[in-house]
Order: structure tokens, then C-alpha cells, then sequence
């Protein structure tokens, strides 16, 4: 949950957005959005994903043995 925190953190500030403002253009509560970002292990998706359109990310599933991937550019 580590790369995910980091790279919805990274993406918010990018676009120079509170984490208040963040959780309410997504429609949800600002602990939510702390949370996410603390990268709290069990989350609700469908709030999840309100996060990730708001921030203009999406959710992608592959095959593979890693079990979450964050693109190298929201990782810094």
C-alpha cells in the first residue's frame, strides 16, 4: 500500500490540491484521504476510486507476482 500512498500523495500535490479539497471533489471525508495517503491496508473502493478520478489515475489490473505497482513518475 506503500507505492499506492505515495503515488496518490505525490499526485494531489502536483495538482496542488489539500487533502480537504481532494475529499471533496471525491465525495468523501478528509480522514479518508489521510488515511489513503498514511497507506491504511483496508479501504473502501468504490471511495478509492472517486480518489483516483478526481487525481486522473486509474486502477489497473495485470498478471503478475507483485501485488501493487505504482508508475516510476508518482513516485518521487
Amino acid at each position: 500500500m506503500k507505492e499506492l500512498a505515495t503515488a496518490i500523495r505525490f499526485q494531489r500535490k502536483a495538482l496542488g490540491l489539500t487533502q480537504s479539497a481532494l475529499a471533496q471533489f471525491a465525495g468523501c471525508s478528509t480522514v479518508f484521504v489521510v488515511q489513503v495517503e498514511a497507506g491504511k491496508p483496508t479501504l473502501q473502493l468504490h471511495k478509492l476510486l472517486a480518489v483516483l478520478n478526481v487525481l486522473g489515475l486509474q486502477l489497473r489490473l495485470e498478471r503478475g507476482k507483485k501485488g501493487l505497482v505504482a508508475d516510476k513518475g508518482l513516485a518521487q
